[in-house]
């Protein structure tokens, strides 16, 4: 691979660091619903969205549903192991946006970190960081209303893809928040009344952006914050 690809974690590496990665990163292109890995699955694979695709992890509970924890976009990875060696997938990792991903066996990432404290460095960060997003969400479930909630969720959604239309369903923001669709649905309809969303088959549309972020709780921004303390702007 020559040139950096849309993922700012690659980005942020210095060139030796890269060169050491580049070689063995391969290039897919994922669908929309397309399964990284169900839970309990062995992680060997590390992988890296690109530009507008991003993945969430829903964590299965009782009666056969699922509530997603956190998305992970073009600002991170996949599958980076706490330990060496492959880890087993607590969530069920799918992609919510399609496109570019980038593949890299997680052992070469492994032998790449021994051979550069810098790297090694950067990935245990990373990892913390995420570590640090699953204890906000956490927080928000516990503490905040679901229309904030919801607002939260739809605005991350929106920074990852860098447009005001999101091919977000009203089944997949139930997922999200962990409510059954028909709660999803009137949730929706009291932004649509508020003229700060609107809706079409298979995507909500984005009116008002302030208006949608001032709905919001103030987790996006702590982790965005946390983010930009450890990572330097990450």
């Amino acid at each position: 691979m020559t040139g950096r690809p849309q993922n700012e974690l690659l980005r942020r590496l210095s060139t030796h660091d890269f060169e050491l990665l580049a070689p063995h990163l391969q290039t897919v292109e994922l669908a929309a619903t397309h399964i990284l890995h169900h839970a309990g699955d062995s992680i060997a694979v590390v992988h890296f969205p690109c530009g507008p695709a991003f993945v969430s992890f829903a964590v299965p509970v009782e009666d056969d549903r699922e509530v997603e924890s956190f998305l992970v976009g073009r600002e991170g990875a996949v599958g980076i192991a706490s330990g060496r060696g492959p880890s087993l997938a607590y969530s069920r990792i799918v992609v919510k946006v399609g496109g570019t991903v980038l593949r890299l066996p997680l052992r070469i990432l492994e032998q790449a970190q021994q051979r550069s404290a810098s790297l090694q460095d950067l990935f245990a960060r990373y990892a913390a960081c995420q570590v640090a997003q699953l204890l906000q969400t956490a927080s928000c479930n516990a503490a905040h209303s679901i229309e904030q909630r919801a607002a939260k969720w739809i605005s991350a959604v929106q920074q990852h893809v860098r447009g005001d239309e999101i091919p977000l369903t009203h089944e997949q923001l139930a997922g999200m928040l962990g409510v059954s669709r028909s709660y999803a649905s009137r949730v929706i309809q009291m932004f649509k009344a508020r003229r700060i969303l609107a809706t079409r088959r298979g995507a909500i549309l984005i009116l008002d952006t302030p208006a949608l972020e001032a709905s919001a709780c103030g987790c996006n921004g702590a982790v965005k914050k946390h983010f930009g303390e450890v990572l330097g702007g990450l």
